[in-house]
């Protein structure tokens, strides 16, 4: 048995997508209705296992000495020109509690003094739950880590990619790149392709995964890199910080 495990997840339309890599190149593809069945399925004490996963979690709130993410700052700034829009302002913690659209809007509003976006609130059901399964599974606290598919992208390439993930040329240029580094890129994207519907897995879903979990991977080698360098943390204790690594 493998002894470690480098998991990359990404938010899908049927819950969690996750690709998963071992140290012998050996790989699988994954589709977990709660975030909760994933911790479950990978993590089982014996195996030393790595899990980057594409969605905030250290959050802004009320109690906290700061109304922006410093991590969305600087990722935005870092992917300029090409992809700062890809990080998506994120929530505070009452706000993913709201009923409603505009309530959210207006609690966010009072706590960060900013709206949010259609976008932003799209995602709030899985902020949400990411948040309440942290905060109540200790265990998973050190092993879940917050990254972004374009700061991976980003780090492996030495600059942001230049096309929208959701064209054509932004698939292949982010394939290409993922095959200099990952030999099993063309079986994975291949055998995530064939086993689950479009509907619940998108295209890029496969690629966000895949590069997490290469980064992961990569990570028990070179290390961990965070922006900002020294993360925060927020009022319970998750840290407030989007990680990458790099290839040399």
């Amino acid at each position: 048995m493998d002894k470690k495990m480098f998991v990359g997840v990404d938010g899908c339309k049927a819950g969690w997508f996750a690709v998963a890599l071992t140290e012998t190149d050996s790989f699988g593809v994954f589709q977990f209705s709660k975030i909760s069945d994933l911790w479950n399925y990978f993590y089982d004490g014996k195996i030393n296992v790595r899990i980057l996963v594409d969605i905030p979690i250290g959050l802004i709130d009320s109690k906290s000495n700061f109304k922006r993410r410093s991590c969305d700052v600087e990722a935005r700034r870092l992917l300029r020109p090409y992809r700062q829009s890809s990080v998506f302002p994120t929530p505070c913690r009452e706000a993913i509690y709201a009923k409603s659209y505009e309530n959210a809007c207006d609690i966010n509003e009072e706590i960060t003094g900013k709206r949010l976006t259609k976008q932003t609130w799209g995602i709030v059901p899985k902020i949400r739950e990411m948040n309440d399964f942290l905060i109540a599974a200790d265990s998973a606290k050190e092993k879940i880590i917050e990254t972004h598919p374009e700061i991976c992208f980003w780090a492996l390439a030495g600059k942001p990619m230049e096309h929208s993930k959701k064209e054509r040329e932004g698939f292949n240029e982010r394939k290409k790149l993922l095959q200099e580094i990952c030999t099993s890129t063309d079986e994975i994207v291949q055998d995530a392709l064939s086993k689950y519907r479009r509907k619940d897995v998108a295209k890029d879903d496969i690629l966000d995964a895949l590069v997490a979990s290469v980064t992961a991977k990569l990570s028990f080698q070179r290390g961990l890199r965070s922006v900002p360098e020294i993360s925060e943390k927020d009022s319970q204790g998750l840290p407030v910080q989007v990680v990458y690594t790099t290839v040399c």
